[in-house]
């Protein structure tokens, strides 16, 4: 089945609090969202194995994918279907190949000469931004604009997700960018409804499978 990255969520344990982390996946999901990212820069590699278990038993039947962010370990232990890793995080030759040819691998890309340098054959999809700037990752590269976006995008032979302060607002934008899909934090995890916010990136969806 073809990496559907309409709509990727990436989890934060302390915008989730409201809810509760599993509780706004599963509403996530139910609202449309078709990837999750376990990311959580604070927690041990004991606490996210653990957590990362319960999702794959809240995600089993949906289709829906469990990514690790970064821990490479902790993909392999709870056996997640994959990794996301940054330009500073685990080397995506060694992810391939600890997680096997069936694990889901994407990579952030910020510039030009990251894409250039990108291991393409080792990987499935690939992150573009920051969008904009983001308060949910503080150490962020230099935001891009659609602009730079839509550059990075037509000169990327693998499919891609644009992510850094985007919302719902944002999507056709997205889309006519060339991006596969749009990656939300807060724009999910930091709402009264999680549901309701999932359901807001629809229009984006049904341009995508249109």
């Amino acid at each position: 089945m073809p990496l559907d990255l309409s709509l990727y969520l990436v989890t934060d344990a302390t915008l989730c609090r409201d809810h509760g982390l599993e509780q706004t996946v599963e509403a996530a999901v139910r609202g449309g969202v078709t990837i999750v990212q376990l990311r959580d820069k604070h927690a041990s590699d004991e606490q996210m194995i653990a957590q990362a278990k319960r999702l794959k038993v809240l995600l089993a039947g949906t289709g829906v994918p469990l990514i690790i962010n970064d821990r490479l370990q902790v993909a392999l232990e709870s056996q997640a279907d994959g990794l996301h890793v940054g330009q500073s995080d685990a080397a995506v030759q060694e992810a391939r190949r600890l997680l096997g040819e069936q694990a889901i691998i994407g990579l952030s890309i910020n510039t030009i000469a990251q894409l250039q340098a990108t291991p393409f054959e080792l990987l499935d999809y690939v992150g573009i931004g920051p969008v904009f700037a983001t308060e949910s990752k503080q150490d962020h590269a230099q935001p891009i604009g659609f602009g730079g976006l839509a550059s990075l995008v037509k000169a990327c032979p693998l499919p891609s997700v644009a992510i850094g302060g985007l919302k719902a607002s944002h999507a056709i934008s997205v889309q006519r960018a060339g991006a596969n899909g749009l990656a939300v934090i807060s724009a999910i995890c930091g709402q009264p409804d999680p549901y309701q916010a999932a359901r807001a990136f629809q229009v984006f969806q049904a341009a995508s499978v249109s």
